[in-house]
């Protein structure tokens, strides 16, 4: 993949278990890390923007954002509050955020997250989605990336990209990510594996 980027695991609602993806992903590369957070359950947006945070300033410069669902969410209201500084960090990788105003079985504990706010991000942004998110339609996904200022690249019938959808190590993820890199001239061109010809999915920009 690309050389050794400072990538920065961001984990949704209840946390990224043993199944998840992004586990798999810091199990493959033990040079990721992942954002702590003392209580998953029970959600705060200010612990939230906090925890992310923190695992930027320990993580240094060159930061690459790899989120999942609340964990995108999260990372939107931390810029938001003005603690992004400007070159720390190169890209995000937003996985299916929910659309908390109208995603059905929606909790009260995750309304500390709405609005969400139009924030055009301060860094390259990419926002996956689905087709099938019982979470958020894909109109909503792409309107999120939309008002982010970010590229959208829609999977299909993907459910939340999770456990429960068969998105176990998702290694199509990875290869979404580097794909994305290389548009920003973080990693070399691969013409046979580029955004244009990914075999499931629109990349829009």
């Amino acid at each position: 993949m690309i050389g050794n980027p400072k990538v920065l695991i961001v984990p949704g609602w209840m946390g990224s278990g043993p199944q998840h993806w992004q586990t798999y992903w810091e199990q493959r590369h033990p040079e990721y890390r992942r954002m702590a957070l003392s209580d998953w359950r029970n959600v705060h947006r200010q612990d939230w923007v906090r925890a992310v945070e923190m695992a930027v300033l320990s993580a240094g410069d060159g930061v690459v954002l790899v989120a999942h669902s609340l964990g995108c969410l999260a990372t939107i209201w931390w810029a938001a509050s003005g603690f992004a500084v400007a070159g720390r960090i190169h890209a995000a990788m937003l996985v299916a955020p929910p659309d908390l105003c109208s995603a059905p079985g929606c909790l009260p504990a995750l309304t500390s997250f709405t609005p969400v706010p139009p924030l055009r991000l301060p860094f390259p942004s990419l926002v996956v989605g689905s087709e099938t998110d019982p979470f958020a339609s894909v109109e909503a996904a792409s309107a999120m990336a939309r008002d982010w200022g970010s590229a959208f690249l829609n999977i299909g019938r993907a459910g939340h990209i999770n456990v429960d959808s068969g998105h176990g190590n998702w290694i199509e993820g990875e290869r979404h990510l580097e794909n994305f890199l290389c548009t920003l001239h973080l990693c070399g061109y691969r013409p046979s594996t580029s955004p244009a010809s990914l075999p499931a999915g629109r990349f829009i920009v």
